[in-house]
């Protein structure tokens, strides 16, 4: 081991009381992207991480306004233009914390209970962007590193990116790099560190039926006018067949197989379909024949509807044919599938199965392409070796189901692959009432940043 890691490490650990309280403060800001009310606090969020890269030895730090919630931009280039740029990435908003009645503490104020920490953001994602940022001011108070860095800090992952793609087409120069860092693509698998290399992309719709100009009596008008929500209800059944495949035209014929090695490397994570049976806490699992559920999870594509709204949803009765119905549908893609065939695929079903009794509308909301990273790369295997290091364990490799649009976007522009990892748990309620970080891994995570660093040099 060199001096500079050991005196990295040695840093890392004499510093961890201050690194949990910086953290927790992080917390304590309720930056939640998708809400204007919180447009302070995402300002506020974003100064935070400003202030922190340059308190950790940042020289060049910016906050880039763009059309939504600003970047913050930072660049050490300590060694030297001959050197590779890794591309930090991280997002600096959270999740809306309802329902507030489930949580046992506030969700803004972090709690420590055991091993955990809990509060909105815990560890989707300011706790992965802290783990990282603190492996990296180790390393540099131990004399500097192997490689340059930049930073892009975002405020916008939680509502789909939406301002990013066009923010990186123009800052090209700007963030120009060699491959970037992404500790929001992946997780521990109860104990076993991870890394992702492939992730779904993702297109989503507001699906609009109208029918009559208002509501009406559905006494006086049931039977003879065509209800939009029974017509939505048609249309929303018949997007699967009996064996769980989406049945729009063509949905699968650009999707990439699965070689017999991925299926073999992906049947040895510690998990299989009665592991997902008792997450979700359901009788039984459901899903396309012939693929277990990981395999459906991370390789295949799927269809689901997010939300129904239509007619009297209140308490009690309320006899009406409502105007319109409303679903809200995802489509998950995986790769090589392309967000605009989907789209067309999407409206060719809708074109052919709506009937004329009502007149139908789509909304894109997002779209994003999925991606794949080559596990034989050199930062790939600098990031294997940093986990196996700190663990004790091979890390396994897993295709997420999520999407990050980041990454999809930093392919596509900037043509630079991401390496993806975190040090999340399944159990830490993302997105969920009483969110939490294991401490414990938090800290691991930080030592892996520093390895993972060095072992770039090798």
């Amino acid at each position: 081991m060199t001096d500079a890691r050991r005196t990295a490490l040695a840093f890392a650990e004499a510093q961890r009381a201050r690194f949990l309280t910086e953290y927790q403060d992080f917390l304590r800001i309720p930056s939640i992207s998708t809400d204007p009310a919180h447009a302070t606090d995402i300002q506020a969020a974003a100064a935070w991480v400003a202030n922190h890269l340059r308190t950790i030895g940042i020289s060049h730090v910016e906050i880039i306004p763009t059309t939504r919630h600003p970047v913050v931009f930072g660049e050490w280039s300590g060694a030297g233009p001959a050197a590779r740029t890794v591309l930090i990435y991280g997002h600096y908003d959270v999740q809306p914390a309802d329902p507030l009645d489930l949580w046992t503490s506030d969700p803004f104020t972090p709690t420590l209970v055991g091993d955990y920490v809990h509060a909105r953001g815990a560890s989707d994602m300011k706790g992965q962007v802290t783990a990282v940022l603190n492996g990296i001011e180790s390393a540099l108070h131990a004399g500097g590193l192997p490689v340059n860095l930049k930073f892009l800090i975002e405020g916008e992952e939680e509502i789909g990116s939406p301002s990013m793609a066009d923010f990186i087409s123009n800052h090209r120069d700007l963030l120009a790099s060699d491959f970037s860092l992404n500790a929001d693509a992946g997780g521990l698998v109860e104990g076993i560190p991870a890394i992702g290399y492939a992730l779904r992309g993702l297109t989503y719709y507001d699906l609009t039926v109208y029918g009559p100009e208002r509501d009406l009596h559905s006494g006086g008008y049931g039977g003879v006018i065509h209800n939009p929500a029974q017509v939505l209800c048609d249309l929303v059944a018949g997007m699967h067949d009996a064996s769980g495949r989406v049945t729009l035209p063509g949905f699968y014929d650009r999707v990439r197989p699965l070689s017999e090695e991925e299926r073999a490397e992906l049947a040895r994570l510690p998990f299989g379909d009665e592991h997902f049976r008792q997450q979700a806490g359901v009788a039984e699992l459901w899903g396309e024949a012939g693929f277990s559920a990981v395999e459906r999870i991370g390789a295949r594509p799927t269809l689901e509807v997010n939300g129904l709204l239509s007619g009297f949803t209140d308490e009690g009765s309320k006899t009406v044919l409502p105007a319109k119905a409303m679903a809200k549908i995802s489509m998950r893609l995986v790769p090589d599938q392309d967000p605009r065939e989907v789209r067309s695929q999407f409206l060719s079903y809708l074109a052919a199965h709506a009937p004329a009794t009502v007149r139908w509308e789509a909304k894109e909301l997002n779209a994003a392409s999925a991606v794949i990273t080559e596990r034989s790369t050199a930062e790939v295997q600098a990031l294997q070796a940093a986990l196996q290091t700190v663990w004790g364990v091979a890390p396994v490799f897993t295709r997420g189901g999520g999407s990050v649009p980041i990454v999809a976007d930093l392919k596509q522009i900037l043509g630079i692959d991401s390496v993806l990892t975190g040090f999340s748990q399944p159990g830490d309620r993302i997105h969920s009432p009483n969110e939490r970080q294991h401490l414990p891994n938090w800290s691991r995570g930080t030592d892996a940043i520093i390895h993972f660093l060095y072992n770039l040099l090798q």
